[in-house]
């Protein structure tokens, strides 16, 4: 009797995962983002200005299904601000960003080797970007982006919400 019930629950394992995945996903689906805080030569930091919503921002996007987290990052700084890593990027930390959705996370990558060869004109996503030195950064600039760069270049405590 146990070898045949081994044998059934070999059969319809993948099946059965695949309907507890998908069962997971509905009742306790999760968004995942990413930023990076790009700090160039001078201790400045790369911020966007979306066309979409109010503010300045850490450069970023949503993570694609099938796609790790530092591609989609990669593919994002590409994208908005004509950034190519040269070297690794190092993750700072994941945060729940509730103010979005209870379920969206949000990890947050800093990068300090790059190229940029200019920046990029604006867009119909990207309305304005630039490099900005962190006691002189844009009016606007979210509470979220200014606790992610102190974190980073200011060494303040890191929090474990996005806010």
């Amino acid at each position: 009797m146990g070898d045949r019930l081994n044998r059934v629950r070999r059969k319809f394992e993948p099946l059965l995962r695949r309907i507890f995945h998908a069962w997971f996903l509905l009742a306790r689906g999760m968004t995942l983002g990413v930023r990076a805080v790009v700090v160039d030569a001078e201790n400045k930091v790369f911020l966007v200005r979306h066309s979409y919503i109010t503010g300045w921002y850490l450069p970023g996007g949503g993570v694609d299904l099938g796609e790790t987290m530092e591609r989609a990052m990669r593919r994002e700084l590409k994208e908005e601000g004509d950034i190519d890593l040269t070297g690794e990027a190092v993750l700072h930390g994941i945060f729940l960003n509730s103010h979005v959705s209870r379920r969206d996370h949000v990890a947050v990558y800093v990068v300090r080797q790059f190229k940029q060869d200019r920046l990029p004109a604006p867009n119909h996503e990207i309305v304005e970007c630039g490099f900005f030195a962190i006691n002189a950064l844009p009016e606007g600039t979210t509470h979220g982006t200014r606790l992610r760069i102190a974190e980073v270049l200011d060494g303040k405590a890191m929090t474990a919400t996005w806010r």
